[in-house]
This record gives C-alpha cells, sequence and structure tokens, in this order.
C-alpha cells in the first residue's frame, strides 16, 4: 500500500496536467494555466474552465442548510412530500419555429437576414435538386440506372441547411442530402457519373447509385446503413474540438433512425463530451412504411434531445428561412459554447421512400399530393422572394427548362463513359493486399477472360 501510494504521488501531476490538457477535469483547488490557449478566437479551448468528460468534485459531500436539498451528481435536486409522477405526454405539444407561412407570408421578423445572392441561389439550387430527382427517378424507371433515391418535399431542408454553413464543417448525410453536396460545388456531372459509376465516378463504380461521397466538399460518404453515421458525426465533432478548429459537423437522419441504439448512444455522448455537432432530423413521418406513430409515443424527436442534456429546437421543414435561421444558429451555438444542438425538421416525404418502394401501399394518395399542392417547400420560398422583388415568372420558366436540359446533357454524357476497369475493386484498402485479396483478383480475371462476352464493360 504504501509503494502504491509513493507511487501515486510521483504520478499525479503529471496525470492531472494531463488531463487538464485534455479538458478532463475541472479542480478549482489545482490551478491550471493555459496563457498559450486564451487568446484562441473558441472560448472552448480554455479546456479547465468546464468539464468535458469528468469532475472528481461531483463526488464530494457537499452539505447544506436546507435538509430538502441534495447536491447530486449533475446538479442540485429539491425534495418534495408530492409523491407525483412525470406525465407521459405534455399537455401541449412542443412549438415549431416558422418564419413564412404556407403561402410564403412572413408570420415573424425573428429570421437571420440574408442578401440576394444567397436567397436567388438557394431557389436554384431547390430547383436543380427537384429536377434532377424527377429524371434520375425516370431513368431508373426506364432501366438505365438500378436505383435512386429522391428528396421530394425536402429540398429546404437540403439547401436552406446547407446554405446556413461553412465549407469547413464537416458534413455526415444518410441518403437523402444530394442538395447539401449540390450547394457545396458537386456538379450535376459528378451526380449522374456516380449514379451511372462510369469511369469518372469519383467512387470508382463502389457505391449503390445515389450514395455520394466527395473528400474535396467535406461530404462523407453515405451508408444504407440506417444511423451509423450520428456516432460519427459526434466523434468527428470532437476530434474538432480537440484541435481548437473553427468549424462543426453536421449528420442528418430521419425520423427512423432515431428508434436506433446508435442514435441514443451518440446523443449521450455527445453532451457529456460537449462536442460541437449539429444533429439535423428530418421527420418527415415515415420510416420506409412505418409511421411515426408506430415509432414512438414522444412528441417527436425534440425532446429527446432536452432528455439527454442537448439544446434542441423544432422547425417547419419546409419553410426555407426557418431551417437557415436556425442552422445558423446551431452553428455559432455549438462552436462558440462547445456544445450539440438537435433540430428536428417536421416535413412530409412527398415521394416514395426510394425506387424500390410504392408509397401508396401503405398511406393515401390524397395525403401525398395534399402535402405536395399545399406544403412544396420550393413554391412557398419563390413566393417570398418574388414579394422580395428578387424573383419573376420569367425567370422560373427560364431556370426550369435549363435545369432540365442540363440534367438530360449530363446524363447522355454518363451513359456513354465506360465502367471503371475491375481491378479498382482491388485497390484503395490495402497498402500491399493479402494473399487471399491477390487469389480472388485472379479468380475474377480468369473468370472474365472465359467469358468476355458476359462482362462487355468490365476490363483489367
Amino acid at each position: 500500500m504504501a509503494l502504491q501510494l509513493t507511487k501515486s504521488r510521483k504520478f499525479l501531476p503529471q496525470w492531472k496536467q494531463k488531463l487538464c490538457a485534455l479538458g478532463m477535469m475541472n479542480l478549482s483547488s489545482w490551478s491550471c494555466s493555459f496563457s498559450s490557449l486564451q487568446h484562441r478566437r473558441i472560448p472552448h479551448a480554455i479546456l479547465c474552465e468546464r468539464p468535458t468528460s469528468f469532475s472528481f468534485r461531483r463526488f464530494e459531500s457537499v452539505s447544506s442548510d436546507d435538509p430538502q436539498v441534495l447536491n447530486f451528481p449533475g446538479g442540485v435536486v429539491k425534495f418534495t412530500p408530492e409523491l407525483k409522477f412525470l406525465s407521459d405526454l405534455p399537455e401541449e405539444r412542443i412549438h415549431g419555429y416558422r418564419v413564412l407561412d404556407d403561402n410564403g407570408w412572413p408570420v415573424s421578423s425573428n429570421f437571420v437576414q440574408m442578401d440576394k445572392d444567397i436567397a436567388v441561389k438557394m431557389h436554384r439550387d431547390m430547383v436543380m435538386l427537384q429536377t434532377m430527382d424527377t429524371i434520375f427517378y425516370e431513368a431508373q424507371r426506364q432501366g438505365r440506372i438500378s436505383f435512386y433515391v429522391t428528396a421530394n418535399g425536402e429540398e429546404a431542408i437540403n439547401i436552406a441547411s446547407a446554405a446556413a454553413l461553412s465549407m469547413d464543417d464537416l458534413v455526415f448525410p444518410q441518403y437523402r442530402e444530394a442538395g447539401v453536396l449540390l450547394w457545396r460545388g458537386f456538379t450535376l456531372q459528378e451526380f449522374a457519373n456516380q449514379c451511372f459509376g462510369n469511369k469518372d465516378d469519383n467512387c470508382k463504380g463502389r457505391q449503390m447509385p445515389a450514395h455520394y461521397g466527395s473528400n474535396k466538399h467535406n461530404y462523407f460518404t453515405v451508408a444504407s446503413t440506417v444511423a451509423t453515421q450520428i456516432p460519427h458525426a459526434v466523434g468527428a465533432a470532437y476530434s474538432l474540438k480537440m484541435d481548437g478548429r473553427d468549424a462543426c459537423t453536421i449528420t442528418y437522419f430521419g425520423d427512423g433512425g432515431t428508434s436506433t441504439g446508435d442514435f441514443h448512444a451518440a446523443l449521450n455522448f455527445a453532451a457529456v463530451m460537449e462536442a460541437p455537432v449539429i444533429l439535423f432530423c428530418r421527420n418527415n413521418g415515415w420510416a420506409i412504411s412505418t409511421p411515426v406513430s408506430d415509432q414512438f409515443r414522444s412528441d417527436g424527436i425534440v425532446v429527446r434531445g432536452q432528455a439527454y442534456g442537448v439544446r434542441s429546437i423544432r422547425v417547419d421543414g419546409n419553410d426555407a428561412l426557418a431551417v437557415f435561421s436556425a442552422v445558423r444558429m446551431a452553428r455559432e451555438m455549438a462552436i462558440s459554447e462547445s456544445k450539440p444542438v438537435l433540430i428536428e425538421a417536421l416535413t412530409y416525404r412527398a415521394g416514395h421512400h426510394s425506387t424500390s418502394d410504392d408509397s401508396s401501399k401503405y398511406r393515401p394518395i390524397e395525403e401525398i399530393e395534399w402535402w405536395r399542392a399545399v406544403q412544396d417547400p420550393v413554391s412557398r420560398f419563390r413566393k417570398w422572394l418574388e414579394r422580395q422583388g428578387w424573383w419573376t415568372t420569367e425567370s422560373e420558366a427560364q431556370l426550369r427548362d435549363h435545369a432540365r436540359q442540363e440534367v438530360l446533357h449530363a446524363i447522355q454524357v454518363a451513359e456513354k463513359l465506360e465502367k471503371p476497369s475491375l481491378k479498382d475493386i482491388f485497390t484503395d484498402v490495402y497498402d500491399v493486399p493479402p494473399s487471399n485479396l491477390r487469389d480472388q483478383e485472379k479468380s475474377l480475371q480468369h473468370t472474365v477472360g472465359r467469358h468476355p462476352k458476359e462482362y462487355p464493360h468490365f476490363q483489367f
């Protein structure tokens, strides 16, 4: 025992110094000097002033003059003689933040202002996303590509959230956020090349169509597995924090994603470690064919953030100004305060879940048509632009015609390009491929050589 205590006394000062440097200790009795960090822009760089993981003081016994008060880990708890349980449901649902009504009229002046150039680009990109989705969906139905997923009805969520971010912010998408990549400069030709899996596809034909990724645009590659991107985004955000970067991460997921264990683990991780991440939930009412009423009994997703100690807001996901304002403010809070923020955007999936789905089998056609006609986010934002004097009917007609021609041209080019070399299947993972992978490559090469007519588009 004596030997252990002697070692502890020698080790403790070094351990304390390392933990303070990592922002993992908050002991006022131990002075921590970070003069080299105090001039940084990001407040969270002064790590010793706020705990991000644990504090020994949480476990110190604290006396109180009030016998009905307990200073328990996490904060002061007051006791009451009332035997009262928390209600399972609130008397009133959490309100949603909105700027524009269904007809594009402002209902509030409480929003982040944007200049004409940003507003017009937002509308242009929403129209382009809408057009791209329509034509690529038709291409799949014609058998020209194998799969596609649209963002019909969720254009404002895509474009407005992207406009509120910085290019330095890291995006961890689900699979319905092509508009975020479009805003960041991913070209129509690059979209088409990926969906057709040709030699110019930056994913080298390895991904399903519409499962994009771009290192250049800080857009992590889409994975079909539900919600796995959420803990990835939280971990990356914590890394940005440790590096003192003036950036955050954002991850997108649907209401169905919140029914996974990854969502809950990620929220708790983000809250406890105070990671600068925006957790953006697209609550579109349906997890493929499962309605939200069959998923949970809570008041949507927004209350889950509060339960984990995450600042949260509910917004009208079909209101581009509301989405833009909420994400811009969330980004500022995430970076300046080093805290996670949860955004629940209420919207509606106005299309099928994917080309593998027929949503008319589980929801009424009238419901779909009402959302398309009354709650179209593109139309709502366009009306606001017109009242600002920044858009006209003629501009709209020209834009839609131009967008259609551009998308059709991109598809025609992509369709004619050769497929990637089969060698690309075996690269980019191992520095030196293992023997079993080399054997598989030789086997595939032998098979293609024996049956060239069966593999006309693939060459080694």
